[in-house]
Order: structure tokens, then sequence, then C-alpha cells
């Protein structure tokens, strides 16, 4: 059984989260991003076989969106984190299952 820690409520079930899909980064929103960009953005996943960062939704809970650091092969979940729109603070947040 797979196991969470929401960073807000602590270690759940996976039947509490609803996958949100890997982390892809939005383009930056302007009128000089290629359409290519927008492209690989909206419909392109790299679906690797190995460890990926992916969005996860408390949906039973407190209902917060996290990043989880997570090996597809084995299931092991290597570290969650609440998300920072810098991205530099991910790392105070983050938590071992």
């Amino acid at each position: 059984m797979l196991r969470l820690e929401c960073p807000n409520c602590g270690v759940r079930n996976t039947s509490e989260f609803r996958y949100g899909g890997e982390q892809n980064p939005r383009p930056t929103p302007s009128t000089e991003v290629a359409d290519a960009d927008w492209i690989r953005y909206l419909y392109e996943r790299r679906n690797v076989m190995g460890v990926q960062i992916e969005w996860w939704y408390h949906r039973a809970g407190c209902g917060i969106w996290f990043l989880v650091e997570r090996d597809r092969r084995s299931n092991i979940v290597a570290r969650t984190w609440r998300w920072q729109p810098d991205g530099a603070a991910a790392a105070e947040g983050s938590h071992s299952p």
C-alpha cells in the first residue's frame, strides 16, 4: 500500500489523495513564447520509469496541492513538500514518509 505524507496532515493512505500528473513547469506567459513550448507544456509528458516529481491533491483532507518525489519503479516516496512559487523554499518543507 502506498502512503503519502501530506505537508499539513501527516502520513495518510493514497485513497485520500488524487494524482495530478508529473510536474511540468509552465512557460512564461508572453507573446514571445513559441507555440512548440506551449504544445510541449499542454500535451507532452516525459512519463519516465524512475524518479519523478509529481503533483498530488489531498482531496479527503486539507485540500492542498503538493509535490511528491517518487520512484515509479518501486513506489518509494523520497519526499513530499508544499509547492513554492520560486521553488527556493521547497527543501525547507520537505518530509520523508
